[in-house]
């Protein structure tokens, strides 16, 4: 855990990111029992959607969902947005992509969830020539956007995400939805994605798993890729945990050009359909493991409404387990952004995001960049 002076004298906090060997799960270890959850939900209905749900600090990571969200793009041990953008053919780049896309799935902490942004509040860190910014652009139902930009591979990442929990009485279901497009501008190549759900199981073994399918498209090149996420089995096995199978084939005749198969914090391979050869697409261990904490460098870079400042004296009350402090200056933030949004709803005022044009339609959110390119970070991960 690292805290530095930021804006206006006001304390960073800057945490450890969710990483499979070491990070935020060893550091933070806050004592919390199933029996602590369960009574948290003995009054929501099964099928309730949990947003709004407020959580006591005992059961919060000492970290924004922005952050979360982040660090699975600027946290990275390899630079494979580069490698995507390397690629000599479509169809090498096409592989590198579900690799970094794999690369996105962080081990969740079952018990625990991060603060839920406040309407406004950014995220902004940089690692190398990568530079990342992220806003949350609708409070209720929660919606973040992120706009991340690489002059150096000339590779862009477009992305809103709005969490839906719902209770269904021995587990939470969180469907992520929202668009995420990553463009290789290089190729003129436009790759969307969807992100798997994450499952919170209470019983028979309690647990946290990434499931369901997601779809990788290329329309440029045609390519494609089905992913399946699976959990633990019924009785929390760890051989069939974690794991991913699937496909990557041609759209336009359904054909099958790699297998795909393996584990997501392990190792994970494709087998040309073809020759039969197994190659390894992906290893969690290069990528995810003992991931370097961001620093801040430019203390008077920082904007009032970056997450490490927002969240930062809840964020050290947390990691100290001092619950009334944390309460209180929770409480404070939540106190705050009523009283704004009472003050915008007398006054007549809409809120309008700084950084997105933020449109709702059928699909879902459209989120897009108001600036073409990111600015370099005043918090940066160092490579």
């Amino acid at each position: 855990m690292v805290k530095e002076e930021g804006a206006e004298g006001k304390a960073v906090f800057l945490t450890p990111p969710l990483a499979l060997e070491g990070g935020l799960a060893v550091d933070h270890k806050v004592p919390s029992s199933l029996e602590r959850v369960i009574n948290l939900l003995k009054n929501v209905r099964p099928g309730s959607d949990l947003t709004r749900l407020q959580l006591p600090p005992i059961f919060n990571l000492p970290k924004s969902q922005l952050q979360l969200y982040g660090e699975c793009v600027y946290c990275i041990g390899e630079d494979m947005l580069s490698r995507c953008a390397n690629g000599k053919n479509a169809l090498e780049r096409f592989t590198s992509v579900v690799a970094w896309n794999i690369s996105t799935t962080r081990p969740a902490i079952f018990g625990f969830a991060p603060f839920n942004p406040v309407l406004g509040e950014t995220h902004h860190v940089s690692r190398g020539s990568l530079n990342v910014l992220l806003e949350q652009v609708s409070h209720h139902p929660p919606v973040t956007a992120l706009h991340a930009t690489d002059e150096n591979a000339n590779v862009e990442l477009i992305w809103s995400q709005n969490p839906v929990p719902k209770f269904y009485g021995t587990s939470v279901d969180v469907v992520v939805h929202g668009k995420k497009q990553l463009n290789l501008l290089n190729f003129g190549e436009n790759y969307e994605m969807n992100t798997p759900r994450l499952l919170i199981r209470f019983f028979p073994v309690p647990g946290v798993d990434w499931v369901g399918n997601v779809r990788i498209r290329c329309k440029e090149s045609g390519l494609e890729a089905d992913l399946c996420y699976k959990g633990h089995s019924f009785l929390g096995f760890r051989s069939s945990s974690r794991s991913v199978k699937g496909r990557i084939f041609d759209s336009s005749s359904s054909v099958t050009i790699y297998d795909i198969d393996g584990h997501w914090d392990r190792i994970i391979t494709m087998k040309d359909v073809q020759s039969g050869k197994l190659t390894v697409l992906y290893d969690a261990k290069g990528a995810i493991s003992i991931l370097k904490t961001p620093k801040l460098q430019d203390q008077k870079g920082l904007l009032s409404s970056e997450s490490t400042l927002v969240w930062s004296e809840v964020s050290q009350a947390v990691v100290k387990k001092e619950w009334e402090k944390a309460r209180e200056a929770k409480r404070a933030i939540e106190e705050n952004e009523r009283k704004l949004d009472r003050e915008r709803k007398a006054e007549g005022d809409s809120w309008v995001p700084k950084h997105f044009k933020v449109a709702h339609t059928e699909d879902g959110w459209e989120c897009n960049p108001k600036q073409k390119s990111v600015p370099s970070a005043p918090i940066i991960v160092e490579i």
